[in-house]
This record gives structure tokens, C-alpha cells and sequence, in this order.
């Protein structure tokens, strides 16, 4: 008997398999389990749906390793390691990225990175929440993983759309530069390179 585990790898790599060959829409339950040589209803007892594995994929192959460099203060370690972990599968998310609608690979990144984003965020700051002494009354950890969450997807939904041309860490300094400066500062180096 199959444990677990097994079971999804088999899934997973069928589903893997497949969107490199047709949009995610495309694919129904009973191509996948096809090519998993598993039954429909097996299936099911794992996953809602095509998109529920999606998302299952993305957080445990993206999101789940740089929890402990986000747990250490380690940012740019863990910038590097999604545009890395992207870029190992670069043809999976490439086409994985094109999906579209309430279920896209770009909604369900957002909602991964928020989730540990928050989790992380909202740890950090216990003592701070409890005696309520932020600096501005309208930050909160949701805000501040909403915000960041937006903003991390962004950049690699853009590096995915060029192609993923830079590397991880050259993508990662991009993220950073943009990220760590004002607006201001941003457009007047802009100006300055156009002198």
C-alpha cells in the first residue's frame, strides 16, 4: 500500500507533467490521475481540486523553505531562495504563471506569502501588539504582509513574464534596490541616468 506522501509525489508529478504541455484550465482530475495510474476518487481524499494542489505545490516547493531564513532576519537569503526555487522548475512556472482568474498562480502566490508573512510578522511583534505601541495606528501585521506579499509577487510575476533574465540574486538586489528606496530617491536616480 501507497503511504501518503507517495500518493501526492505521484500527483504532483503528473500534474507537473502535464501543465508543461496545456494551460492549467485545461486539465481535468481524470488526466492527472490517468498519468498518476491512481483513481479520480483518490484524488479528492487529497486535494478539493486542481488549484488546491496548485497552491499545495507552491507553498511546500517556494514558500515552506524560506520560513526559517524569515524566522532569522535572513531577507535577502530568502528573496534568493524563491527566485531560486522558481527558476529550478523555470518551464513549470513559467506556464503555471500564465494562468489567470480568481484561481491564477499569482493570486495563490499573494495568498501563500501572506500567510507566512503573517505568521512570521505577527510572532515577531507579540509584545508590541499587546501594549499597542505602534508608530502609526493604521500598521499592523496584516497591512505590512498584505503589503510586502503584493510587492514580492510582483517582482517575480515580472521576472517570470521577461523570461526570468536576471539570476536569483541579481533578481533578489532588484527587489531590494526597489524596495529599500523612496519613490523619490527611485525617480531622481532615474532623472540622473538620463542626464
Amino acid at each position: 500500500m501507497q503511504s501518503k506522501a507517495e500518493i501526492e509525489d505521484k500527483i504532483k508529478a503528473a500534474f507537473k507533467e502535464l501543465v508543461l504541455s496545456q494551460p492549467v484550465d485545461k486539465i481535468t482530475i481524470k488526466e492527472i490521475t490517468d498519468k498518476a495510474g491512481l483513481i479520480r476518487t483518490t484524488f479528492y481524499h487529497h486535494y478539493q481540486d486542481k488549484y488546491e494542489l496548485m497552491e499545495m505545490i507552491v507553498q511546500k516547493e517556494v514558500i515552506d523553505p524560506i520560513a526559517p531564513l524569515l524566522e532569522n532576519d535572513m531577507i535577502d537569503e530568502a528573496m534568493v531562495l524563491i527566485f531560486s526555487n522558481l527558476m529550478h522548475e523555470k518551464d513549470f512556472y513559467m506556464r503555471l504563471a500564465k494562468t489567470s482568474g480568481q484561481n491564477s498562480f499569482e493570486q495563490i502566490a499573494e495568498k501563500c506569502v501572506k500567510e507566512i508573512l503573517l505568521k512570521i510578522i505577527g510572532s515577531k511583534l507579540q509584545a508590541r501588539l499587546e501594549i499597542n505601541e505602534f508608530k502609526h495606528k493604521w500598521v499592523s501585521p496584516e497591512i505590512v504582509s498584505v503589503y510586502y506579499s503584493r510587492t514580492i509577487v510582483f517582482a517575480v510575476m515580472f521576472w517570470i513574464d521577461q523570461g526570468m533574465p536576471y539570476t536569483p540574486r541579481e533578481m533578489a538586489g532588484i527587489y531590494d534596490y526597489i524596495i529599500s528606496h523612496s519613490l523619490q530617491n527611485v525617480v531622481d536616480e532615474l532623472k540622473d541616468q538620463t542626464l
